[in-house]
């Protein structure tokens, strides 16, 4: 069966979301949007955002990736506004946020007041700790392929409520079903159940 990737950068991937590059046009199949941390360009921004908002069509599943990343060379308040201006176009869009975060769990979690629609933090793999104060703050975890092998991240995953979670590929070359195979594991549950949850946590999201 095909299970769905909820983060890839796969355009021939129909049953998923498609991260849409910078300055690429919207392809056939669904996508997200965003301004990504290591993408700012402040000479660019503005035209970066016009891009960002013209790519906004009924297939646009959520706003993303967008965040913080304290390895990105942008200065981290012009990432913090960049990031905010984009939780605003998500609220008036009324689409989930796909955040790429690294090293700014607790910063992300403080932008938290200004969000109207459902966070979901992608390629998660930190502790245990984190994911449960991420929980604790109504965000979803989208998790990769470290999930095959990492057995600390098995952990965070198995105590992460099924409500909650994502399966993603991310920019890795595997088969998403290799995940699924593994999380239902690790759940205890089948993977087609598994993945009807991961189905009805998307509807969810997309509802608002």
């Amino acid at each position: 069966m095909d299970f769905f990737d909820f983060h890839h950068h796969k355009k021939n991937t129909a049953f998923g979301i498609y991260n849409l590059d910078m300055n690429d046009i919207p392809p056939g199949v669904s996508y997200s949007v965003g301004i990504h941390p290591k993408a700012i360009d402040i000479h660019l921004i503005e035209k970066q955002f016009q891009w960002l908002e013209e790519s906004i069509t009924e297939r646009c599943i959520a706003i993303g990736e967008c965040g913080l990343d304290s390895f990105a060379d942008t200065d981290q308040k012009i990432q913090e506004d960049v990031f905010l201006r984009q939780i605003r176009i998500s609220n008036e869009v009324k689409k989930p946020l796909i955040i790429h975060c690294v090293r700014k769990f607790y910063e992300v979690i403080s932008f938290k007041k200004y969000v109207e629609q459902p966070m979901i933090i992608h390629g998660f793999n930190k502790k245990e700790r984190i994911a449960e104060d991420l929980l604790k703050n109504n965000f979803y975890l989208s998790f990769g392929k470290a999930v095959l092998y990492n057995l600390s991240l098995q952990n965070t995953l198995k105590i992460a409520p099924l409500d909650k979670i994502f399966l993603e590929t991310d920019n890795d070359n595997f088969k998403i079903g290799d995940l699924y195979l593994k999380a239902a594991e690790i759940k205890g549950i089948s993977p087609e159940n598994l993945h009807e949850q991961i189905l009805e946590n998307l509807e969810t999201i997309k509802n608002g």
